[in-house]
């Protein structure tokens, strides 16, 4: 006869890769629910873009049928309930459980594509996102998503006038460029830019969010002060390409990450522009500028790898056109920005898990 203790029993010999204990530990197994042969239960993950969700049903289900019964019929429902680590007492941004911000050493990286595909992989897995452009003075995600021109609604919360973020392919975002006219040049001295943007987290209502993802300017400097002395920052994604001018930079930013003033953990790097990868021939890469410099960097430090991102047409069209490669139909590009996501979602839950 199957009884919950034996279901329980058998789950607590399925390890979660990534902490380094069993399910029934890290308390993940719930609603279990059993009728004759059938066994029932959800496993709840700590992110809905874990790369390991198969392999973690899949040892489940083996568990049930090797240590309680040959004959059980399994049903397992994999959800997610993100991770957080915040410390502080919430008074901004109160539901947002992690904030990620997307940085690099110099401009010119994909650091906005990398920023906005991110947000859009993290939410087709079932996670709620949303992407401040906090590039002030050189803000993209207007065109990225498609909405020039475009002026977000006022709403009124609890008294005080809210700026409402606007919603495309399942993402909120907000941008400086959605306010501005953008013939006009911003032209602003270094307070002014960062008041802006606090403003972008004290009034804009944002709601409740997994991940908050922020398109930090290139390089180091004030916003990137203001913003850390602002909201408490989870991590930092740094995005850098592979040739030895950008791995210096790159290399300044992380440092910059690990000083006193910031102190803000690295979740991770990614190597943008990889290798080039025509469309007539996805089986073939062309390091174009220079191979795996990233990866090699990443290494050198001691910092998480999370991926390469190709240079592929098909990236720069959907940026241009509005639609940024995570929701076009490209399988390369998509699979790339999926892997990425999935290994940043890792990284966030094992910085939250301590590990």
């Amino acid at each position: 006869m199957i009884t919950k203790e034996k279901v329980l029993e058998a789950l607590s010999n399925v390890e979660e890769p990534d902490l380094g204990k069993d399910l029934v530990t890290l308390n993940m197994v719930k609603d279990i629910e059993i009728d004759g042969n059938k066994v029932k239960f959800t496993v709840v993950l700590t992110t809905p873009a874990c790369p390991l969700k198969e392999m973690i049903k899949n040892a489940c289900v083996n568990a049930i049928i090797h240590l309680v019964s040959k004959e059980a019929e399994v049903e397992v429902k994999m959800t997610a309930n993100v991770s957080s680590n915040r410390k502080d007492g919430r008074s901004l941004l109160p539901n947002v459980k992690n904030i990620i911000m997307v940085a690099s050493g110099k401009g010119g990286v994909g650091k906005s594509t990398v920023a906005a595909n991110l947000a859009l992989a993290l939410a087709q897995d079932g996670a709620k996102v949303g992407l401040m452009d906090a590039d002030i003075y050189g803000p993209s995600v207007p065109i990225m998503f498609g909405v020039r021109g475009e002026r977000p609604m006022m709403v009124n919360v609890e008294g005080k006038g809210m700026i409402v973020p606007m919603e495309k392919y399942g993402i909120k975002f907000m941008s400086i460029g959605l306010l501005v006219d953008e013939k006009q040049a911003i032209v602003w001295r270094g307070p002014m830019a960062s008041s802006a943007l606090k403003q972008f987290v004290s009034d804009v209502y944002w709601e409740e969010l997994d991940y908050l993802i922020i398109d930090m300017p290139p390089g180091t400097g004030d916003i990137h002060l203001t913003l850390v002395q602002t909201v408490p920052v989870t991590g930092a994604v740094i995005v850098t390409t592979p040739q030895d001018v950008a791995l210096a930079d790159a290399k300044k930013g992380i440092s910059m990450f690990s000083s006193p003033q910031i102190r803000v953990p690295i979740i991770g790097l990614v190597e943008n522009m990889a290798y080039f990868t025509p469309a007539e021939l996805p089986q073939n890469k062309y390091y174009i500028f220079g191979k795996e410099g990233g990866k090699r960097l990443a290494e050198e430090l001691e910092i998480p790898f999370l991926g390469q991102i190709p240079l592929v047409q098909s990236i720069r069209e959907g940026g241009d056109e509005g639609v940024p490669a995570v929701a076009g139909n490209d399988a390369v590009t998509k699979e790339a920005f999926a892997e990425f996501a999935g290994n940043t979602a890792r990284s966030i839950a094992m910085r939250n898990a301590n590990k």
